[in-house]
């Protein structure tokens, strides 16, 4: 019975290292992969369209503007509000 807690618990402590917690992300400075990282129901597809909607249409004025990208719906947005921000000046 020793053994089975002790591998639970071990198992439970591996799983829990490999999950990455979401953090604030600029969506005007990020690449891709830092949103794909960063921000719930961003996958690889959606990071890149954000990243290409932003180079073709400059910064993101509001959390709105997301919006205009396709793939991204007020679902999304909502999720990940806590975590974006606008920088709407280019460093």
């Amino acid at each position: 019975m020793k053994l089975i807690h002790t591998l639970l618990l071990t198992l439970i402590l591996t799983l829990s290292s490999m999950i990455t917690l979401a953090g604030p992300v600029d969506v005007n400075l990020a690449d891709a992969q830092t949103l794909e990282k960063n921000l719930k129901g961003i996958g690889k597809k959606k990071a890149k369209a954000i990243v290409v909607y932003r180079k073709k249409n400059g910064l993101f004025k509001s959390m709105d503007d997301l919006l205009k990208v396709k793939g991204i719906g007020r679902k999304t947005l909502e999720a990940n509000r806590k975590n974006i921000l606008l920088d709407t000046q280019k460093k």
